[in-house]
Parts: C-alpha cells; sequence; structure tokens
C-alpha cells in the first residue's frame, strides 16, 4: 500500500480488493463494501457513481478486483478513482456460475470482519472466482471446497486426522458434524450424526485443510466423494455458519 497523501486533514489511501456488494444510497451516489488486503473489509462511498458520465459506473461492481484510492474519514471512506485487473466479465454469461459466484460474495461477507486481517479469505475468494471460470472443474466441488477452506481460514476446520475423543488414527471412525470431526468405534456410542465416509472423501478433506489456497482447485472426484462431501459440507454450514444465504435460495432453484 502506497504512504497516505492528505488533503484537507483527510488521509489518501490506495487498498487491493474485491467489490463484495453494492447498494444505490440517494439519487446519484453507491454504498460499496470491499474485501481488502490492508484493512479487511470496508464500506465505502462512492459519489455519482450512478451518474452515466462517471469513471466509476461500471468500476464498483460485485466481483470486480483491483485497486480502490480512496479519501480515510473519520466515519467511512469515499472512494476517488478505481482501476479494476478483473472483472471476471465470464460469470456475466453463466447464469449458474454467476450465482455460484455470488454465494461466495455473500459468504464472504457474512463471514468477513471490518479492519480485521482477512488476506487469507481474500486470496480464497478471488482464487475460487478463478476457478468458476474453469470448465473443467464442477461448480459444485468449488462450492465444498471452498466452504470447508474458509471454516479452516476461520479456525473451524473439522478434524479429519484422528479421533476427536481420543487421537487414535488407526480405528474404523465416523464422521461427526455435531462433534466437530472423526469419531473413532470406540468413542462412538453417543454419537447419533455419524458418517461412514469413503477413504478418498477423508483424504480429500485433508487435502482442503492442509493445502495452500494456491493449490486447491487442482483436483476431481467422482460422483460418490462429491456426494459425500455435499452431505458433509451441508450439516457443518448449518452448525457452524448458521445462516440461509439469498444467493444460494436462488442457485438451488436453477440447479
Amino acid at each position: 500500500m502506497e504512504a497516505p497523501a492528505e488533503r484537507n486533514g483527510v488521509n489518501q489511501i490506495i487498498l487491493t480488493g474485491i467489490v463484495l456488494s453494492t447498494m444505490p444510497v440517494g439519487e446519484y451516489d453507491r454504498r460499496v463494501v470491499i474485501l481488502t488486503k490492508e484493512q479487511g473489509k470496508i464500506s465505502a462511498f462512492a459519489r455519482g457513481a450512478r451518474r452515466p458520465n462517471s469513471p466509476l459506473v461500471g468500476a464498483l461492481n460485485p466481483f470486480s478486483f483491483g485497486t480502490f484510492t480512496m479519501y480515510e474519514g473519520r466515519t467511512s471512506y469515499t472512494i476517488q478513482s478505481a482501476s479494476i485487473s478483473n472483472y471476471f466479465a465470464e460469470l456475466r454469461g453463466d447464469i449458474i456460475g454467476a450465482y455460484y459466484g455470488f454465494y461466495f460474495l455473500e459468504f464472504t461477507d457474512y463471514y468477513t470482519k471490518e479492519f480485521n486481517d482477512e488476506r487469507e479469505m481474500l486470496k480464497l475468494l478471488y482464487q475460487t472466482l478463478r476457478a468458476l471460470t474453469n470448465p473443467h472443474i464442477p461448480n459444485m466441488l468449488i462450492r465444498y471446497i471452498f466452504e470447508l477452506k474458509a471454516l479452516t481460514i476461520n479456525g473451524q476446520a473439522p478434524q479429519v486426522f484422528q479421533c476427536m475423543t481420543c487421537g487414535n488414527k488407526e480405528r474404523h471412525a465416523v464422521f461427526s458434524a455435531v462433534k466437530g470431526g472423526l469419531v473413532c468405534s470406540e468413542c462412538m456410542k453417543d454419537v447419533r450424526d455419524g458418517m461412514s465416509l469413503d477413504p478418498s472423501t477423508l483424504y480429500s478433506m485433508q487435502y482442503i485443510e492442509t493445502s495452500t489456497i494456491e493449490k486447491l482447485y487442482t483436483f476431481n472426484v467422482t460422483e460418490k466423494v462429491l456426494t459425500e462431501l455435499g452431505n458433509v459440507m451441508s450439516r457443518m454450514t448449518d452448525i457452524y455458519v448458521g445462516k440461509h444465504f439469498k444467493s444460494l435460495e436462488i442457485l438451488e432453484t436453477l440447479i
């Protein structure tokens, strides 16, 4: 980030990030939520951004990734200009891909905090949107990878390497979302939501939790593994996220 300049007692800063959402304010302005590398999630105002001749008119749409020059006031940011390096324009011609993308934006907006260190979530979101433009990776798999990695980044990863109770790595184990991971045959007496997972499903979860974000979207799975990942992540997000996203509701009517 460049050193801040000052104008009339207000600091000018340049932030790198992705537009998560935008909404109209007044007659011509916009309020924009951006996940940034430097400041975490921020809200900013773009004066006159809805005027047809505004240089910001096409730069502040959801998915836009780039650098944003703004002035930092006492209570809010004001966007002066934007340099967009990726609009993810491919998603505009793919309604299913677009709604997956909107779900990832909405999930990220809900899961991140203002002025928190959200660099890993920003990196995850960017790589996930890139993966959506790759026709060789199923969108459903992208969704499950994103959800599990987001939980991992936020310290809510399920234990997929050993028994949650005794630490055993050898005995047969079931996966319990309520317990937060694997529970072995000796400890599963009170487990009511246990799922027996295919070894490939378990390996996929281990890979997602431990892999760097840059290498997340480099594999595919069988239909059986995809189904099991879906069952796991449905239960995990119900328990640990606990929010119904409007974009996901629309998406599920389309697929």
